[in-house]
């Protein structure tokens, strides 16, 4: 089962034996700008914390699939999972950098490489205002459909990264049955994600997973 919580030492402890990876300066440094850009930031309750119920149970769940798969593991995929989300539309995450006068991108290239900038930048969703609709749900709609485009076209590293961190929202969404996203996470699953962890390569473990998750919520709709 996914994780739904997790400390920064069960993170180092699960990169370090489960991953056999070494903790160097580079997997050191996307922790601290996660910690930088994340730390003070909640979930959708108001109070838990998005570095504990989302950046480290996602890596975790990331490095627990390539190990269970026996895929090929190192710390590009361990990095592109602690930074997922560090491109995302929030402008409290890019005004940190505002005052660098390359731009965030560029530093973020610098810092961290191009392969985990691509990474970063495909998860990244774009603002509402680069679609074209009569209206907001047509714009959400449009969005969601080049979003799909771009991740079928993804590498096997996209896929297993936005698997892991559509499976964490969903748990997180399904233990706050008020939430608004109930609806919006259903369609979804229906419209896409269920169908993305068959599309080859077939990751047979997510469709479980993510079926078992979009019946969760569909149970949770039914008794709101």
């Amino acid at each position: 089962m996914e994780n739904t919580f997790a400390t920064k030492e069960d993170l180092l402890d699960v990169i370090e034996n489960d991953a056999h990876i070494k903790v160097d300066s580079f997997v050191q440094n996307a922790i601290d700008l996660a910690e930088e850009a994340h730390s003070d930031l909640k979930r959708d309750d108001g109070k838990s914390s998005f570095l504990e119920t989302h950046i480290w149970p996602v890596t975790i769940d990331v490095i627990r699939h390539y190990n269970t798969t026996n895929k090929f593991l190192t710390s590009l995929q361990v990095v592109s999972s602690i930074l997922h989300d560090i491109m995302e539309d929030d402008e409290k995450i890019l005004d940190l950098y505002a005052s660098k006068s390359y731009g965030f991108d560029a530093y973020f290239r610098h810092r961290f490489g191009e392969y985990v900038y691509n990474v970063s930048s495909i998860l990244k969703t774009k603002p509402i205002e680069n679609f074209q609709g009569k209206n907001k749900s047509e714009k959400q709609t449009a969005r969601f459909l080049d979003y799909c485009a771009t991740l079928t076209k993804s590498d096997y590293d996209v896929k297993i990264i936005k698997l892991c961190d559509r499976l964490n929202n969903m748990k997180f969404i399904s233990q706050n049955p008020n939430s608004a996203k109930i609806s919006r996470y259903i369609s979804e699953a229906e419209d896409f994600y269920i169908a993305f962890s068959i599309f080859p390569p077939t990751v047979k473990d997510f469709y479980t997973k993510m079926k078992e998750s979009y019946n969760e919520l569909k149970t949770l709709k039914v008794k709101v």
